[in-house]
């Protein structure tokens, strides 16, 4: 049985994004040359612009994936029924074991912001972790009205900056017990 057209486009589709995001973390973008990306996916330079405009467009693609990747991990883990906290709580344990994907920080959150700019990784983030974050937010602190936008963002910066410091080598632990008591803080705050 033959595979279809749609099935072998989809295929070669994937075998460029796999590629290109190996080399994108092994070397980083600006690093990366095409004929490296189509050699490794085993395909021609005409399918790559077949399936692409560009290299920032495969980037993009990757990047898309990776976003994707670490939202199914987060909505997968913070299951409600357990309670707004624990759902929260749990979440943020799954962005950062998601995080900890190899070269997924540097891609998401170094390269993604340097390439694309930042409204272009905003929007995706809003998409994607930041959309269920905001949808715990919600759920865990109902008072924060007006504020939940912007602590959704400003929590969004510090789940960022705590994923780059556990790359870095500090204790995921440490990190998770601070977002805990963020949301606590908030928490007794926002109750007052």
């Amino acid at each position: 049985m033959s595979r279809s057209n749609r099935e072998r486009t989809e295929q070669t589709r994937q075998a460029l994004v796999y590629a290109g995001r190996r080399i994108f973390v092994e070397k980083g973008y600006a690093e990366t040359a095409t004929p490296e990306i189509v050699a490794a996916a085993g395909v021609t330079r005409g399918a790559l612009y077949h399936h692409f405009e560009d290299k920032k467009a495969l980037f993009q693609a990757v990047i898309a994936c990776e976003a994707q990747a670490v939202a199914k991990a987060i909505d997968a883990a913070s299951a409600p029924e357990h309670g707004a906290r624990a759902a929260l709580i749990a979440g943020a344990s799954a962005y950062f074991a998601a995080m900890a994907q190899p070269g997924r920080t540097r891609l998401l959150l170094m390269e993604a912001p340097a390439v694309l700019g930042s409204p272009a990784v905003a929007a995706l983030d809003a998409e994607n972790a930041e959309a269920s974050l905001r949808d715990g937010l919600a759920a865990f602190l109902p008072e924060a009205g007006a504020l939940l936008d912007p602590l959704t963002s400003l929590l969004s910066a510090a789940f960022d900056r705590a994923a780059i410091a556990i790359e870095a080598g500090g204790e995921r632990r440490d990190y998770e017990r601070a977002i805990a008591a963020l949301l606590d803080g908030l928490a007794d705050h926002l109750r007052r």
